[in-house]
């Protein structure tokens, strides 16, 4: 089968390995804290390493899905369904987890859900109507950012707030520019 290509196994491991980063993260028994990182400032439990080391490896693949996919000519419509939706799994499973260890506020997680969903809705919306809404640079930058930030988090590195803040005004930012960019899709649609 054609659909079960090299980078669509790549986007599926985004899916597989997101229950992963949440069970270590949220499973906080492995080690009390890194000895020699506490040195530095740094409150890392191995299970934080555990689960950054994987969420780097997962968020990694998506760079590397779409290259070879772009590359190879595997573009797919499995890929183009399943390549979104792994990235927003991936993501989700990191801030549900740092929503429960209190390290980041509900109502950012809600602000990228929200986004999100808005932005998913659309994309329906054009399907429908026979035409395609790519990704633009500002919502590929909103993604670098968060998942820079979830890392950021994950590792406990100071001020990481402050780069989470700064994706989530890339969040909204890019979020109104693909509303209004379709917003004729959506009046016109009737």
């Amino acid at each position: 089968m054609r659909s079960l290509n090299v980078p669509n196994l790549l986007s599926l491991s985004r899916i597989f390995l997101a229950p992963f980063v949440m069970v270590l993260l949220l499973y906080t028994r492995i080690g009390r804290g890194i000895p020699f990182l506490s040195a530095y400032g740094l409150d890392l439990t191995y299970s934080d390493l555990l689960a950054g080391l994987v969420f780097i490896i997962a968020a990694l693949t998506d760079t590397v899905d779409g290259y070879i996919a772009r590359k190879k000519g595997l573009i797919t419509n499995l890929g183009k369904f399943i390549d979104p939706l792994s990235d927003k799994v991936l993501v989700m499973a990191a801030l549900i987890a740092l929503l429960e260890l209190h390290r980041l506020s509900g109502w950012m997680v809600m602000v990228i859900v929200a986004r999100d969903f808005m932005v998913s809705g659309l994309r329906m919306v054009a399907a429908a109507e026979g035409q395609v809404i790519a990704a633009s640079r500002l919502g590929k930058l909103k993604t670098v950012s968060q998942i820079v930030a979830i890392v950021m988090m994950i590792f406990r590195i100071p001020y990481a707030i402050y780069v989470m803040y700064f994706s989530i005004v890339l969040t909204v930012w890019s979020g109104v520019v693909y509303v209004a960019n379709g917003w004729k899709l959506i009046t016109d649609a009737d």
